[in-house]
């Protein structure tokens, strides 16, 4: 299983992969992952089948199993990261070893009816195709061989399909007006305004409460947005040739620590990033053109763990941005992000009315300053003179 996406991984409690078998095959073996049932094997004498359903489930397996049972890239509990974020880890692995399937490219029926939990919903497989046959080289590099059969499948991914609201929203500020746009009231969706906890409520107290549900349901402090995760974006400073930015995560999920997390950010000026502050920075080209568009994650074994909501829960970093004197500007919100994804979905933005604005005296203000510097320094050089 290879994780195409550039910022959106699988993370924990980790994928779920299922199909539907095309004639009476039985899972004899496997190594790397397992199944959730074995199914009925009742008809099988001595030999017992590790799993024979005809629509099995398979999991990966946990750090830590006996190496008679790893396989390459396997059993890290169904985690994937994100392939912009480490190609390397991008990848899940294990091997089955099928019964009554046949034993050539004839006999041998595609499984249908794929389905890939990552961990919840959203994802959508095709169908199996038949792609050239995978060969392998020998340890000496002297010898191919082939396999059987190849197939594909292909799962997509859908914001939509996941859930109704959206997971983050995003608030702005800036240096130099002292306004702050919160996120929208219920970005997020209200479903969870009953259910949601003080900051200060005793019953943060209680035991278990960070323990998570096995349906995922989350334990949100008490906001007006009802976001898991908000994301804040403050312009900091305006030098001459260079503009700085703060950007903070915050989680406000009591069950959720979110393990490589990745912000994407579009915003025009990304494609000149002078440093970036305590977080790793990837340019992120979907458009050979056009570079617009920057992932942020975790530095590893500092920050790319977001912990759950709390003292702890939250991860920020600056960015230096160069200035391009043609387009700079401060004016109608140019200076805030125009796309925000957190995990790879897509984040409830302001209504750019109630951006931060910049005040209409700015211009006249630094016209007088810079006079007077410019006078009295006039002034101190007749007096040395």
């Amino acid at each position: 299983m290879n994780n195409f996406q550039m910022y959106r991984h699988i993370q924990n409690p980790g994928w779920t992969l299922g199909w539907t078998w095309a004639k009476k095959e039985v899972i004899w073996s496997m190594v790397g992952a397992q199944t959730t049932e074995q199914g009925d094997c009742s008809k099988f004498k001595g030999n017992v089948p590790h799993c024979c359903k005809k629509t099995p489930t398979v999991v990966d397996l946990l750090p830590g199993v006996p190496y008679n049972q790893q396989f390459t890239n396997c059993c890290k509990g169904g985690v994937v990261a994100a392939w912009g974020q480490d190609p390397s880890s991008a990848v899940s692995q294990f091997q089955v070893s099928v019964g009554l399937a046949g034993t050539t490219n004839k006999t041998v029926k595609l499984p249908k009816n794929f389905t890939l939990l990552g961990p919840g919903l959203g994802y959508t497989c095709g169908p199996a195709k038949i792609v050239p046959s995978t060969a392998f080289l020998t340890a000496d590099k002297r010898r191919k061989t082939q396999a059987l059969m190849t197939w594909n499948v292909t799962c997509t991914y859908s914001q939509f399909l996941a859930r109704k609201h959206p997971s983050c929203c995003v608030s702005f500020s800036t240096f130099y007006n002292d306004t702050i746009t919160p996120c929208p009231s219920c970005a997020c969706g209200c479903e969870n305004k009953k259910s949601c906890v003080k900051a200060d409520s005793k019953i943060l107290t209680m035991k278990g409460i960070n323990t998570p549900k096995k349906d995922n349901t989350p334990l949100l402090q008490c906001t007006h947005h009802m976001c898991p995760v908000r994301v804040h974006w403050h312009v900091k400073v305006n030098y001459k040739d260079y503009w700085r930015v703060k950007i903070a995560i915050t989680n406000f999920n009591y069950r959720m620590n979110h393990t490589l997390w990745t912000l994407a950010i579009q915003h025009p000026n990304l494609n000149n990033v002078t440093q970036v502050f305590s977080f790793d920075y990837k340019p992120v080209a979907p458009y050979g053109s056009i570079n617009d568009t920057g992932m942020f994650y975790g530095t590893k074994f500092y920050n790319d763990l977001l912990m759950e909501a709390g003292p702890s829960g939250n991860v920020q970093s600056e960015v230096l941005l160069q200035k391009d004197v043609k387009t700079f500007t401060f004016k109608q919100g140019w200076a805030f992000p125009r796309k925000v994804y957190f995990n790879g979905d897509e984040c409830m933005l302001p209504p750019p009315d109630s951006y931060p604005f910049l005040p209409n005296s700015a211009q006249r203000n630094f016209a007088s300053l810079s006079t007077l510097s410019l006078t009295i320094l006039l002034l101190l050089f007749i007096s040395i003179w």
